[in-house]
């Protein structure tokens, strides 16, 4: 539902009032209780996302995720020999998010 503005044209009273697109047009002043009231027209208003799962990365294709995979550097020969697979720590998986409405 959106948001409408107001001016009374006796009193030059200004308000706002949160009602329905099929809701009548009001024409009387809350303030001095003379039917001149006007309903203004606004500029509109912005989207307004609210809550997780908005940002760009959040949607990205697989073939974006692979190729960004493949692009991350390999590890040092070094760290490879430190684990190997007699001594290493199998690794625990990241849990998954949670949604939340």
């Amino acid at each position: 539902m959106p948001t409408y503005a107001y001016e009374c044209e006796a009193c030059g009273h200004t308000f706002e009032l949160f009602q329905s697109m099929t809701a009548s047009v009001k024409r009387k002043c809350p303030e001095c209780g003379k039917n001149k009231l006007q309903r203004l027209i606004g500029k509109g208003a912005a989207i307004l996302f609210k809550g997780d799962g908005f940002y760009e990365t959040d949607y990205r294709s697989e073939s974006y995720k692979s190729a960004a995979k493949s692009d991350q550097p390999k590890s040092d020969s070094k760290e490879s020999k430190k684990d190997s697979p007699s001594t290493a720590k199998p690794k625990s998986k990241p849990k998954p998010k949670a949604e939340s409405d």
